[in-house]
């Protein structure tokens, strides 16, 4: 059994500071983290719910005999929607629908159709696809750049939260049972939601941190920093593996959905038959209509000309999908169709367990492979970042995996209510309330060594803990002062 605090427990000036620190971190952060749980809980289950949301789009009545090809799919999306295809997604099974990705001016517009008549089911803009809405409030990248860096700023915060709340929670300072494994009082007294708060944060303080670390990867400014560090040292994605690349290249992530190791890897350039060794295998003669178009992000070679482009022979999207199938990708493997001369054909496969991840890609005149990586071809730092973002998506075990995400979901929504309700009902009228500070309080050592290697590690964070002292220091004393725990 755990000795019980003594009141002295509660008087330290180390835990007043950490209790401080814990409220100043759920001020920045908690209804970030709320946001965020409620829109990743969806996420979780991203399939189930795009497929009742957009059912008429991606399911169809199964018909017997062979789809069309993909090419004459292709055209058929093209005629329905002006612009440039980039995307083909053949039926993940029957009875569900092809997609064609067609760039316009307003965005790319997913066209669905009927593999086996051609039959257009709707159009749809990638960036009104009801997940990916999720997906762009979830980072707040809908909100644009600034805001996406604060989501960065939030989960650094949120560590402080977890490693805070853990001091707090500790036996030694909570004493006996209750608020530490049980609850005490009753639903309407604030003991019953500090204990709530507690209890529930301590149980969920690993998948917590957990997300909080994995879901750096993605940040707009720690994540770039991280991938760049990691790919230069060889334990990201090795240099050797693409060879120096064209000044003009642009990143994989361009391409859309990729693994987050091969987000900055250049992607390779089709060489023009006057430029590269004789194809391994007979071209035809034309251009599908497919291939036709250019888009500055994909081809930064310089404005290519319409009627050259047109000219050269390039192997076809039905010779591309089964080079593909001869290097044994799933035939529901997502396609980039190659735009501008130098474009390239590239087949994303991209599944659940981390270790099936692929990109492969193909000389659009040849038909040769100019790059295929997998995840056998990852440094230490790359595997192990996939396996920590297919955790975080709840993909990599299943639905065993969904349910843990959840729960800690569901737990930081539980934490967001438990800890507003206890401020207000613990808080003087027309105060803020922070936990006291009291005269010839200093930090600890550990204390501020732990923030300064936090700072170090997130360096946002760290310039945001810095703006927090300063404010703490300018707000009058009579507004922040509060009662106790």
């Amino acid at each position: 059994m755990h000795a019980r605090a003594t009141p002295r427990a509660f008087e330290s000036a180390l835990y007043r500071r950490i209790w401080r620190w814990h409220f100043y971190a759920g001020l920045v952060c908690l209804p970030f983290l709320a946001m965020m749980a409620l829109t990743g809980a969806l996420y979780l289950y991203q399939e189930p719910i795009e497929s009742l949301f957009h059912a008429r789009l991606r399911f169809v009545e199964a018909a017997p005999g062979p789809p069309l090809d993909a090419e004459s799919l292709v055209a058929r999306a093209q005629a329905a929607e002006a612009g440039a295809a980039v995307r083909f997604v053949a039926p993940a099974q029957p009875g569900r629908s092809a997609e064609v990705g067609i760039r316009t001016p307003e965005g790319t517009v997913s066209v669905y159709l009927d593999p086996a008549n051609g039959q257009v089911l709707g159009r749809l803009r990638d960036d009104r696809k009801l997940m990916e809405i999720a997906r762009r409030i979830h980072s707040l990248e809908i909100a644009g750049a600034v805001a996406n860096h604060w989501i960065e700023v939030v989960a650094g915060w949120a560590i402080v939260l977890v490693v805070s709340g853990v001091f707090l929670w500790w036996p030694r300072a909570a004493g006996g049972s209750g608020g530490v494994y049980s609850l005490r009082g009753r639903p309407g007294q604030r003991i019953w939601w500090r204990d709530l708060h507690a209890v529930i944060g301590v149980f969920a303080a690993a998948a917590l941190l957990f997300l909080a670390v994995t879901g750096m990867p993605w940040s707009a400014f720690w994540g770039q920093q991280f991938g760049r560090l990691t790919n230069e040292w060889g334990v990201g994605l090795p240099k050797h593996l693409f060879g120096p690349a064209p000044p003009s290249s642009p990143p994989m992530a361009s391409l859309g959905d990729v693994p987050w190791t091969l987000t900055q890897a250049p992607v390779p350039r089709s060489a023009l038959p006057s430029q590269a060794s004789p194809p391994s295998q007979a071209l035809p003669t034309t251009l599908p209509a497919a291939e036709s178009g250019g888009h500055a992000g994909h081809d930064a070679a310089g404005p290519p000309a319409a009627s050259a482009e047109a000219s050269v022979p390039s192997i076809g999207l039905n010779e591309a999908l089964r080079i593909f199938a001869r290097l044994r990708l799933p035939s529901m493997t997502p396609v980039h169709l190659p735009v501008g001369p130098h474009g390239v054909y590239t087949a994303r496969l991209f599944p659940d367990d981390a270790r099936g991840q692929r990109v492969v890609h193909l000389d659009r005149y040849s038909g040769a492979v100019l790059a295929d990586v997998g995840y056998d071809d990852y440094g230490v730092a790359g595997r192990l970042t996939e396996w920590g973002v297919q955790l975080h998506t709840g993909r990599q075990f299943g639905w065993a995996n969904q349910l843990v995400m959840l729960a800690g979901c569901l737990s930081i929504l539980v934490l967001a209510v438990s800890a507003v309700v206890m401020w207000w009902k613990r808080r003087p009228r027309g105060r803020l309330a922070a936990p006291p500070r009291r005269p010839g309080d200093r930090a600890a050592f550990g204390a501020i060594a732990a923030a300064v290697l936090l700072g170090l590690v997130y360096p946002l964070l760290g310039a945001s803990m810095f703006v927090a002292l300063v404010v703490d220091a300018a707000i009058p004393r009579r507004w922040r002062e509060g009662v106790g725990l």
